[in-house]
């Protein structure tokens, strides 16, 4: 991965070649929609962002809010202090909030315990599967997770329910391996941030071995991570290569390249920004695709448009394959502070 410096240095060459070559390679760049954020990601930085004005700095956050890099970074320009842990918080009157990925049930009571003044930030959807979870396991259901081991996410939702009652799925290997104590009182629910089309495929797996399973009333895999799936499909075919904008501990963001690959382009790579890029895999392109995970914010999408730009003469083009206009309420106690600052 390039250095800034090296990417700096990268511009500066670009630059003096168009000066002295006087025109650049035309280049299509073919924008996904939807892209970046959606209403959850969206939903927890705005209560973070609410309780500094509203209570001042520092407001601690357990765990990254989302997983990008560059809001958390600008977070903690702002006073927001990342932690993984409560112990790690002094005692103080100080806002505590739990990241959009979902916390284990132990998590709240300990706060509580600590007289700690919280704010929940778990996306809806997540807590949506939270919900599903606990009803399977008071209907007396053997529950099935399928995600990815140790994500935030897996974590929080295997920990709403005593230890061993829900069994992590990762694969189809996974899923034929598995014995339950009873094939006739299963469930599953599956993590918001996967790929579509591996989850079907092991969702197909545990159907085909246990026709009893119950699964979920509505698909537990988000809105944001299918469409933006599904554009990636849509575009990928299309062009010499795509990147997407996400970080590396992304998952929605990983299953982003994962798909552009499969969908029939040779060059996918994910980059937090710009600076990132490899301009080796870059070169004599005469069409891009560009996408960004769900948590990663507009301003590093135009950045890496920019980045082209200096090499390229650029022509860009969004192609959209679904609209989004979903929103969710933040937490009663901040709502005062978002019609005061004109959210």
């Amino acid at each position: 991965m390039p250095s800034a410096t090296a990417t700096a240095l990268d511009l500066q060459a670009a630059r003096k070649h168009l000066i002295w070559h006087g025109k650049r390679p035309h280049l299509d760049i073919l924008l996904c929609a939807p892209r970046g954020f959606c209403a959850g990601v969206d939903r927890a930085i705005q209560i973070v962002e609410l309780a500094l004005e509203k209570y001042g700095a520092p407001v601690y956050v357990r765990h990254a809010i989302v997983h990008n890099k560059y809001v958390v970074d600008g977070l903690k320009a702002k006073g927001a202090v990342f932690v993984e842990e409560l112990s790690e918080i002094p005692d103080s009157a100080a806002p505590v909030v739990f990241s959009a990925h979902g916390v284990p049930k132990s998590v709240p009571a300990d706060a509580k315990t600590r007289n700690m003044f919280f704010l929940d930030a778990t996306c809806p959807l997540v807590s949506k599967v939270h919900v599903e979870a606990s009803r399977h396991f008071e209907e007396g259901h053997e529950i099935v997770l399928i995600g990815h081991a140790g994500h935030p996410e897996v974590i929080g939702t295997m920990g709403q329910l005593p230890e061993g009652a829900v069994t992590l799925i990762e694969t189809v290997a996974d899923a034929n391996a598995f014995i339950p104590r009873d094939p006739n009182t299963l469930a599953f629910v599956t993590q918001t941030t996967l790929s579509v089309d591996d989850t079907r495929e092991i969702v197909e797996a545990l159907k085909a071995r246990f026709p009893a399973i119950n699964g979920p009333h509505k698909e537990d895999i988000c809105y944001a991570t299918t469409n933006r799936q599904e554009a990636i499909k849509a575009v990928a075919p299309l062009v010499d290569a795509m990147i997407v904008v996400g970080s590396k501990n992304s998952s929605n963001s990983l299953r982003l390249v994962e798909v552009a690959l499969r969908s029939g382009c040779k060059v996918a790579t994910l980059v937090d920004r710009a600076e990132d890029i490899d301009w080796s895999l870059y070169s004599g392109l005469s069409s891009l695709g560009v996408s960004a995970g769900a948590s990663a914010p507009e301003k590093l999408v135009e950045e890496v448009i920019d980045a082209f730009a200096l090499r390229y003469d650029v022509r860009v083009e969004t192609k959209v394959t679904a609209e989004e206009n979903i929103a969710f309420n933040i937490p009663r106690v901040l709502r005062t502070m978002e019609v005061a600052v004109g959210r």
